[in-house]
């Protein structure tokens, strides 16, 4: 790769964006090299992505980000060869638009014999190879791009990476410092409901005594402090609570380098209004405090009847 970005900016005390701090990002390169990878991880950094975007629609694109200001400072543009004709002005059109404005270009590429094999793989012509093979359409393509490849501000070869592997180092490259690691929902749930179908962790309190069964706190939830104070009060709940966001950590910084942007951490009891509900209040700011979490509790069945 080339120079690392210089770090993003960040609202002035009027929360707008100056000029230096609005950014558009060109993302092209070889066909198959992984732009929609790289496109993807953009997006969960905050990124407001278009894809195959023809290269006469990056001025008025820039000019979106300058009126737009705080709302929309960091957009990336996907350009490819898909422009057909109109990609042979793409490289004018950069050269233009950096005179006043940020722009920076990353080029993905690979080797020939990675392309071939990508193309393979998931038996799709190449967007260049007309009647021939793929390797007459990679060649003619790398000859179109050499220009745009010279100019670019980071090239990043992808031939030995997998999917996981680029959307690390887009993340590295591109991460605003204050763009969460992991996003992190607490869901609470009641069992005899069904378990949450998007739940990637699952916690059960159906280990503590059900305040269900004590009459001034049955009409109750886990938002009033009165179910929370009796649940956190019974034996073991906070040394679940402890125990959990402990464990939780390796996991939390495990899914940050694999890049997984979103996790949802279900937590149940009978029926999602008592227990789950005061336990994952609980959780919520002992996971955020772990490094890179930004927590967010949702409670799916405590308006049940």
């Amino acid at each position: 790769m080339t120079d690392e970005p210089e770090t993003i900016g960040s609202a002035n005390d009027d929360g707008e964006t100056t000029p230096d701090e609005r950014e558009m990002l060109i993302v092209t390169g070889m066909s198959g090299a992984g732009r929609s990878t790289v496109g993807n991880a953009l997006e969960d950094l905050g990124w407001y992505v278009v894809d195959n975007l023809p290269p006469q629609m990056l001025r008025p694109l820039s000019e979106l980000v300058e009126r737009a200001g705080a709302t929309l400072p960091r957009i990336a543009a996907i350009v490819d060869i898909r422009g057909r004709d109109f990609f042979y002005e793409l490289r004018d059109i950069i050269q233009g638009l950096r005179n006043g404005f940020d722009v920076r270009v990353v080029f993905l590429d690979a080797t020939d014999a990675a392309l071939v094999r990508r193309f393979e793989s998931v038996r799709r012509p190449h967007p260049l190879q007309g009647d021939g093979t793929i390797l007459d359409g990679i060649v003619a393509e790398r000859a179109r791009m050499a220009e745009i490849r010279e100019m670019s501000d980071l090239v990043i070869d992808t031939s030995d990476l997998n999917i996981h592997q680029l959307a690390t180092i887009t993340t590295e490259s591109f991460a605003h410092e204050s763009t969460a690691g992991v996003s992190v929902t607490l869901l609470t749930f009641g069992f005899k409901y069904g378990l949450p179908t998007d739940a990637d962790l699952v916690a059960d309190a159906r280990f503590l005594p059900n305040p269900f069964w004590v009459e001034e706190l049955k009409s109750l939830t886990g938002l009033d402090d009165a179910v929370s104070d009796y649940v956190l009060g019974q034996q073991g709940a906070r040394e679940f609570v402890d125990d959990y966001a402990r464990a939780l950590e390796p996991v939390l910084a495990g899914y940050q380098r694999e890049n997984k942007r979103h996790v949802t951490i279900a937590v149940g009891c009978t029926g999602g209004k008592h227990r789950s509900v005061a336990v994952a209040r609980a959780l919520q700011d002992k996971i955020a405090a772990l490094p890179g979490a930004i927590v967010s509790i949702k409670h799916r069945d405590v308006g049940r009847e």
